[in-house]
């Protein structure tokens, strides 16, 4: 077995160069990406590279789900795109180009705080270089600095009732995986199940403490998030 069939067959695992690589070169990309975006005068520019980052995002989850209904096993029960930063890319595009901004402000909190917590806990059953893994790391880093363009780029800032708008939102989501898990015998969200991987849900406990824990935290988590907008905006005010 050569040395990349062999990467190909591993778990990638925290820390490891799998792990830690994608998310240099997407913060490097993030960073020169914003600020091409910021130094552009442009309106239609500033547009056009959002619209087109949101939909290589999405792109590269619909060409993952084709690939293997048509070249590979499909399983209704834990293939579906209905993870939540895998449903979020395929409808990231439809953020970019209408802008509403009730879609940011539910997903600015939901990509931050759910997409983060997967980036620095890694759930990929196959590392490098499978398709699996580049799919991973476009969507879950895309996602991440699609927001952060919105952010610092198209300007957009969420408000306190923010928070709990988003929080609602998510809950909708929770109760239609609910349904979705009930009817398919499956486990989107982990409802049913914490992922094989390291996650920050292996200290909550096993079923259900950890999805208990998990809701009683996220509007304090939501809340942190929001600070950071909160001071940020004080700070301009009275320039400091």
């Amino acid at each position: 077995m050569n040395f990349i069939g062999f990467l190909s067959l591993q778990r990638v695992s925290i820390g490891s160069l799998e792990h830690v690589l994608p998310i240099i070169i997407a913060v490097s990309f993030s960073v020169l990406f914003i600020r091409y975006g910021k130094q552009s005068s442009n309106p239609k520019v500033k547009q056009n590279l959002f619209n087109g980052l949101t939909i290589f995002v999405s792109l590269t989850v619909f060409l993952y789900h084709f690939y293997h209904i048509f070249f590979k096993s499909y399983d209704f029960r834990t293939d579906l795109p209905l993870y939540l930063c895998s449903l979020m890319a395929l409808l990231i595009p439809i953020f970019s180009y209408y802008r509403k901004y009730w879609m940011f402000e539910i997903l600015v909190f939901w990509i931050i705080a759910g997409t983060l917590q997967a980036v620095l806990t890694p759930d990929i059953a196959f590392g490098f270089p499978s398709f699996d893994y580049f799919r991973y790391w476009i969507v879950h880093l895309g996602l991440l600095s699609i927001i952060f363009y919105a952010i610092f780029v198209l300007e957009m800032r969420p408000r306190f009732k923010s928070v709990f708008i988003s929080f609602f939102a998510l809950q909708l989501y929770v109760v239609f995986m609910v349904t979705i898990n009930f009817l398919l015998d499956a486990n989107y969200f982990y409802l049913n199940e914490k992922p094989n991987s390291a996650s920050l849900l292996d200290y909550f406990g096993e079923w259900p403490y950890y999805i208990i824990m998990t809701q009683l935290i996220i509007v304090p988590l939501f809340l942190i998030i929001y600070l950071g907008f909160y001071l940020s905006s004080l700070r301009k005010s009275f320039k400091i």
